[in-house]
């Protein structure tokens, strides 16, 4: 059971790494759908390891996980791609192949700073920490290197994820309610966006959100 962890582990890994490296909209949506459904199969994984039986509220956290991460989300996200008229990100603050660099940058610096961690004996495996830091890393460079709000959105579900994946994979047993409570918040936030890009689509034929800081109070005459 635990190579079966390993395996989500590193495929969550891998969804991160390739999230940076990709132009097609699609494609990220697919990728972080994929992590909502490994994270509904780890909760399944952790509990045999941990008690040898599935209990109830590791069945409700992955059933959630399943729902809302690997299919509501990525199907609100496609419908505001949609609306939005946009299928790739073409002018990124930074290029794809730069971007796949820093990401295996991000990703070293996140291996050797887990290895500096003293780990207790509860944890299913030594790779849930160095992933979930290379997921949090990578979902905030996305946000920040990225102009079109979809793909910052898509940067911040990489980042939720990835703290729900190091609270499983290093057993904190913080409750189903929580849980539902991180979730709904993510939900409401990615029902907001996924308006607000609609809007900025109407209002300015683009959904780019870099020259959204330059934005400021008129000058009084």
């Amino acid at each position: 059971m635990n190579g079966l962890i390993e395996v989500l582990l590193l495929g969550f890994l891998l969804c991160s790494f390739m999230l940076a490296g990709s132009s097609r909209l699609m494609h990220c949506i697919k990728l972080v759908a994929t992590q909502g459904l490994l994270l509904g199969i780890l909760p399944l994984a952790v509990a045999k390891v941990d008690g040898g039986s599935l209990g109830g509220e590791a069945l409700f956290v992955a059933f959630i996980n399943v729902a809302v991460k690997g299919a509501a989300l990525p199907y609100m996200l496609q419908k505001a791609m949609q609306k939005a008229d946009v299928r790739r990100e073409l002018e990124p603050l930074l290029g794809y192949a730069a971007s796949g660099l820093v990401a295996l940058i991000l990703i070293a610096v996140s291996f050797w700073f887990a290895q500096q961690l003293n780990y207790s004996e509860q944890v299913v495996s030594r790779l849930a920490a160095p992933v979930a830091f290379s997921g949090i890393l990578i979902g905030l460079f996305l946000i920040v290197a990225r102009r079109k709000a979809l793909t910052q959105v898509i940067g911040f579900l990489c980042f939720e994820n990835s703290i729900a994946l190091f609270g499983a994979g290093m057993m904190l047993h913080y409750g189903a309610l929580i849980e539902l409570g991180i979730l709904l918040d993510v939900f409401v936030m990615v029902f907001v966006m996924g308006i607000a890009v609609f809007q900025i689509k109407q209002e300015f034929q683009h959904i780019n959100a870099d020259l959204l800081n330059t934005l400021k109070d008129k000058p009084r005459k």
